[in-house]
């Protein structure tokens, strides 16, 4: 059985790597102050960020060939593991990290918004690949940091930390952003994937023997997280991934619809809803018509 490290405050981090803790509750380390390792797994209760600057070639990240390959941020949140194993080679880190415990954003605006961050719950191969000038702010944002934490404590401590770490992360949002666009080719790929999967599930019996086809599910089957997915195909479409589910279960069943030989019940069964009524509500709310209604009418 490996061996898996809790990190359930900020000094466990820094004593793990070896670093002084300034303050009880946030920490920026610079990995060139830290010493070489081959394999650790953590379990970690506190929120991590890495700023790795290797090469995305470098890296199992699944690059594509861009041009931000100037550093790769990985996102961590409290219940998270994550690990590194480098096949028993020694490894120097270069790059960041910015670790803080959710006890500093509670009760703040960014406590409450905290999950609008979704890139927290991404895999590591949905990472966030930087160009040369937003490596440049990411850096910035964390010396600001630094700088603060490097201070004596007073009043406006933790209000003036916690800005410059929303600050941060709505960078990070920013850049996410870009590269949901400069990896158009590749979420083009996801979305006719996506669109084969659900034709496939739909022809299939799966429907009857596992119910509709909900998103995680669905994330699952294209080896993406469900958050990653989510983002992906609302950035793509402008509708989230339940709504684009949907739209395609209605399609199916207006196709069902005029086979005579099957009633309403049978069409429900056949997508995989367990009550009819439930198939019948949802109907009605993308059509604004009853299946009766809409097959009478047509």
């Amino acid at each position: 059985m490996e061996e898996i490290e809790r990190i359930d405050t900020v000094k466990q981090y820094n004593d793990s790597v070896g670093v002084d803790t300034l303050h009880p509750l946030v920490s920026v380390v610079n990995f060139d102050e830290i010493p070489t390792y081959q394999y650790f797994r953590r379990y970690m209760g506190i929120y991590a960020v890495f700023l790795k600057y290797i090469n995305c070639g470098d890296i199992r990240y699944g690059c594509q060939p861009y041009d931000y390959e100037d550093g790769t941020l990985v996102f961590i949140s409290p219940g998270q593991v994550y690990g590194i194993d480098s096949k028993g080679k020694l490894i120097k880190p270069a790059g960041k990290a910015l670790v803080f415990h959710p006890d500093l954003i509670a009760g703040t605006s960014l406590g409450k918004h905290i999950k609008d961050y979704s890139f927290f719950s991404y895999e590591v191969n949905e990472a966030l690949h930087l160009s040369k000038k937003e490596r440049i702010t990411i850096n910035d944002c964390l010396e600001k940091i630094a700088v603060e934490i490097d201070l004596n404590i007073d009043k406006h401590s933790k209000t003036l930390i916690v800005s410059n770490i929303e600050l941060f992360l709505n960078y990070c949002m920013r850049y996410y952003d870009r590269q949901f666009i400069t990896r158009n080719n590749v979420n083009k790929d996801i979305l006719v994937r996506f669109e084969d999967l659900l034709n496939n599930y739909f022809k299939s019996d799966l429907p009857r023997k596992l119910g509709l086809p909900n998103v995680n599910w669905c994330a699952e089957q294209l080896h993406l997280s469900p958050n990653y997915f989510g983002d992906l195909i609302k950035k793509e479409t402008g509708n989230t991934a339940l709504d684009y589910i949907q739209s395609k279960l209605i399609d199916e069943a207006k196709s069902k619809i005029f086979d005579p030989l099957k009633s309403i019940n049978t069409i429900a069964d056949e997508l995989g809803f367990k009550y009819q009524q439930h198939f019948t509500r949802l109907f009605k709310q993308k059509t604004g018509m009853t299946p009766n209604e809409y097959k009478n009418g047509n």
